[in-house]
């Protein structure tokens, strides 16, 4: 067996009028923000799920959930990364460790930490000490800095077999 790491990156552009969840969190942003996208547009799930199946050596998240798949419209990406980890079960795979950074200027994220580990560890399958969240501003810079948007870095470590 050997070790291999993939990264994700994943940034959806706030609008009022719609759900903040993050981590597979519901927060309340303090402008009434909501991130946009089709499925509820987590970030941070999306970005882990990119990871994942990047250390797998597949295809990234838009391959198997692609936007134009209207039975999609809305899904939890809680089942977004429930599935990804069937799919590398399936590849052969298995899930060491995940570590991950959201990148936003509101709302303040590190007392939903312990849950948002939480609920990405049991989409997983993982031990919550596996699961890496952290959270940072962009110190007021670019369009993450006005507050335009969130964005989210993750990576994951995987073991597969040599082939």
């Amino acid at each position: 067996m050997i070790t291999r790491t993939g990264i994700g990156y994943d940034v959806h552009r706030l609008e009022a009028g719609r759900p903040l969840v993050l981590g597979g969190v519901e927060l309340k942003h303090p402008q009434g923000l909501g991130l946009v996208g089709h499925s509820d547009a987590d970030v941070l799930c999306h970005a882990i799920a990119d990871a994942i199946l990047g250390a797998a050596g597949l295809p990234d998240i838009g391959h198997y959930f692609p936007n134009s798949d209207q039975s999609l419209r809305g899904i939890s990406s809680l089942e977004i990364l429930r599935r990804v980890a069937g799919i590398v079960a399936d590849a052969g795979a298995r899930m060491i460790n995940i570590d991950s950074t959201l990148i936003a200027e509101a709302p303040q994220i590190g007392p939903f930490v312990p849950e948002m580990r939480e609920r990405i560890g049991e989409s997983l399958r993982l031990p919550v000490t596996r699961i890496g969240v952290k959270a940072t501003t962009n110190e007021s810079l670019g369009f993450l800095g006005r507050g335009e948007g969130i964005a989210a870095l993750a990576t994951a470590s995987l073991e597969m077999s040599e082939e």
